[in-house]
């Protein structure tokens, strides 16, 4: 018998079962994540955001195999064949898998040719031959003839023989369990083109002939021939190794078919059913369990593919989302274009729109005085501090301009930084968007949008939805239900680990605060709109809809800047103020003077503040925040400088060491801006002088970082870049021949999910390096 669900969570996750026990409750009760994670630490003792994510997704899945194994028992159970031995099988079943292979003999299909044998009374022939291969199957068969059910011959009988044979064969647990692990293990997937599709596929032609093992195809490989195969220009097989190393005048021997044989006593003797019996076997492999368990196998890869692309999609959101935020400074946003002009937006320090505009500084125009004259007009009426400049079509030479300005207007003290605009326009043309300015032009908010992100990218981030901010890899071609519902889970850790300030968040940023929904989060906006600023959190309570379980949940993320009660300020949850009061008692000095005092916090021994409700790490959290009262676990706001002269590809030459910004991060390595409209690539062999497996222990995306560029091929836009300063152009790079299987190996490729074309001399060279 299986231990219970929370022990096998527990001995997954190397805790104790009583925290499993403790946060499942918790979550049955609907508490979030992020609330147990920060709050009920004693509870769980201590389970972080990660593991609590990870129970709840385990157990979801636990739980539905233990509903999935009742129906199976009441299934077989009335079919009146459930055998103490088969109980106890099922009721063992650790997977769903193993549980379905279980099920499969007695599962409702539709009437089989073996059924249909069976009613024609053949299976006893079939038993027979399997059990004396002395006997003759075409004399034996001779008794079975039945013209009325459609055995009128020989023939026909003993083929109805072999459909009963393959049935019983294909529906054994243990073979299929056999198969497939041999099947993982010597397996691989080879990719030819299709007919005829040469041209067409053109970008898939690195896998117009390869093959490699299933077990270790990486998760952006196996996406890239799914995507082939999807598209209709690949045709994907699995194939084992034996096949693969096989000379094509001397088949070799079918180890699987060698498996089937001998689970059943199948055996060359030279018997007269001997033959017939290894055609079945060869049959039952062809026909039934290679098709069964190849369609199998791809979609396990595809489910692992597809887990490790929303887990380096979600790695690569948290960290942008957490990206160093500017503060409060009034900002003007440029979103840069070239025809159409350049759109501006000033927001106070809030983000409140103050003024907007357009200049003409490029091509056809070329007004580069008259739009200097209008920031430097906007920055003195507004008191412009930071310009952020988008970083799509013209951004470098918008950026020159910029710098101009702060040139001829050194008095200005103007700053300027770069900023990523993905998922800007979808932001400008969303109902969210309309709603927010009515009045203003689609192209306009998109300015708004990239002044705001520097003031606060987490604030108005979570105004888009996570997939269009673009630093996933193959992300349309997973499951989008899977992406959307691990995304939305990395926002909400996000937005509760910095908290809001409820009187300035908008409805979107209110949305993801742990308790709250849409709904809930327009009431608390409509109820400050109506009646000002909240002064205590206590007063969120008289928001219609919010109860106190809601507040319990969302109290503690929600800050009050410069409200009644400084705790509000503070991630200290209001059901601690009382504990609060015992310490400010204990140093008698008032909360205001204490607040910030490290000496005589660090003083005082926690373990004398607990009790029954509080244990020691909610103290400790406690004391901590009170040293730092709603302190931003963001890091320090830095910014790159990228290279004067150089904008543009051609600019580029081997050897140039230059400052970028990490834009995206894959499994092969990072992609990094370094202020030429093309991102290069640091494959994963170029970022540390130490091996890296996984590029996010090194670098993240929003990250400032120096490179050094060791190949650029001007034809193809692709730029080779390394973080190891000692390597020499065209003496190191990649190591990987993902790069020359078509790998993105862009920013816009990697956006839009797109194998770029292979076949020059850098992934030659890169196909080289690996080999």
């Amino acid at each position: 018998m299986l231990a219970p669900i929370e022990h096998r969570i527990a001995l997954e996750l190397n805790v104790r079962p009583a925290q499993v026990q403790a946060a499942v409750n918790l979550l049955d009760e609907g508490a979030s994540v992020p609330f147990i994670a920060r709050y009920r630490k004693e509870a769980t003792g201590e389970l972080d955001d990660t593991q609590l994510r990870t129970l709840a997704e385990r157990l979801g899945y636990l739980r539905e195999l233990e509903e999935r194994r009742t129906a199976v028992l009441t299934s077989i159970e009335e079919q009146g064949k459930l055998t103490p031995e088969l109980r106890q099988e099922v009721e063992n079943a650790e997977t769903k898998q193993r549980l379905e292979d279980l099920y499969l003999p007695y599962k409702q299909k539709r009437r089989t040719k073996a059924q249909i044998a069976r009613e024609a009374g053949i299976e006893p022939l079939a038993l027979a031959l399997l059990d004396n291969p002395e006997l003759t199957p075409e004399a034996e068969a001779e008794s079975y003839l039945n013209a009325d059910a459609g055995f009128a011959d020989t023939k026909a009988v003993l083929d109805g023989a072999r459909q009963i044979l393959m049935e019983k064969f294909a529906e054994d647990a243990e073979l299929l369990q056999t198969l497939r692990t041999y099947l993982l293990e010597h397996g691989h997937l080879k990719s030819s083109v299709i007919e005829g599709k040469e041209n067409e596929g053109a970008k898939f032609r690195d896998w117009f002939d390869f093959a490699e093992a299933i077990a270790h195809i990486p998760s952006h490989r196996a996406l890239a021939l799914l995507r082939g195969r999807n598209e209709g220009i690949l045709n994907l097989a699995l194939v084992l190794d034996s096949e693969l190393a096989a000379d094509d005048s001397k088949p070799a021997s079918n180890p699987c078919e060698q498996r089937i044989a001998a689970r059943f006593g199948i055996s060359q003797k030279n018997r007269p059913a001997d033959k017939w019996l290894a055609d079945t076997v060869r049959w039952t492999w062809k026909v039934k369990i290679y098709t069964h368990l190849e369609l199998e196998l791809v979609s396990a890869l595809r489910e692992r593919a597809e887990e490790e692309a929303i887990q380096i999609f979600g790695r690569n959101l948290k960290d942008l989302l957490l990206a160093a935020p500017a503060g409060q400074h009034v900002t003007m946003g440029i979103d840069p274009g070239i025809r159409t002009g350049c759109k501006i937006a000033v927001v106070d320090a809030t983000g409140k729109l103050l003024a907007t505009d357009t200049i003409y500084p490029h091509e056809p125009r070329n007004d580069w005085a008259g739009s200097i004259a209008t920031i430097a007009r906007l920055a003195s009426q507004h008191g412009v501090t930071l310009i952020a400049i988008g970083n799509g079509t013209a951004s470098r030479e918008t950026d020159k301009l910029v710098q101009d300005v702060m040139k001829k207007y050194p008095e200005a003290r103007l700053q300027k930084i770069v900023v990523s605009e993905a998922g800007a326009s979808v932001y400008s043309a969303s109902e969210l968007a309309a709603r927010e300015f009515p009045e203003l032009d689609v192209s306009l908010r998109g300015a708004v949008s990239i002044a705001r992100r520097l003031q606060d990218p987490l604030a108005e981030l979570v105004k888009i939805d996570p997939k269009s901010i673009g630093v996933g890899q193959y992300q349309h071609d997973v499951s989008q239900t899977k992406l959307a519902r691990s995304l939305d889970a990395v926002v909400e850790d996000c937005v509760n680990a910095v908290g809001v300030d409820v009187n300035t968040a908008s409805v979107p940023l209110l949305t993801r605060i742990s308790g709250l929904n849409a709904g809930l989060a327009a009431n608390i906006v409509s109820h400050r709109d109506a009646h000002g600023a909240f002064r205590t959190r206590s007063d969120l309570k008289k928001v219609p809809r919010l109860g106190e379980k809601t507040f319990e949940q969302a109290a503690g993320f929600l800050r009050i800047a410069h409200g009644d009660n400084p705790l509000d300020r503070s991630s200290v949850h209001p059901e601690a103020y009382p504990l609060v009061e015992k310490i400010i008692v204990d140093l008698g000095r008032p909360l205001t003077d204490l607040l910030g005092d490290t000496r005589a916090l660090k003083g005082l021994n926690p373990a004398k503040y607990t009790d029954e409700r509080f244990g020691l790490p909610t103290v400790q959290d406690i004391l901590r925040e009170l040293e730092k009262p709603g302190r931003d676990p963001r890091p320090e706001f830095k910014t790159a400088t990228f290279a004067d002269g150089v904008t543009e590809v051609k600019d580029l030459q081997p050897d140039m060491i230059l400052e970028g910004v990490v834009t995206n991060v894959a499994a092969f390595g990072a992609f990094v801006d370094i202020g030429v409209h093309q991102d290069g690539l640091v494959h994963v062999s170029a970022l540390s002088n130490t091996f890296v497996k996984d590029p996010h222990s090194v670098v993240k995306a929003g990250q400032v970082v120096k490179v050094k560029v060791l190949e650029v091929d001007l034809a193809r836009q692709r730029i080779a870049l390394s973080m190891r300063m000692s390597d020499e152009p065209g003496k190191s790079g990649p190591r990987d021949r993902d790069t020359a299987r078509g790998a993105p190996l862009s920013r816009q490729q990697a956006r839009h999910n797109s194998p770029p074309p292979a076949g020059n001399a850098m992934a030659a060279a890169f196909a080289k390096l690996r080999k």
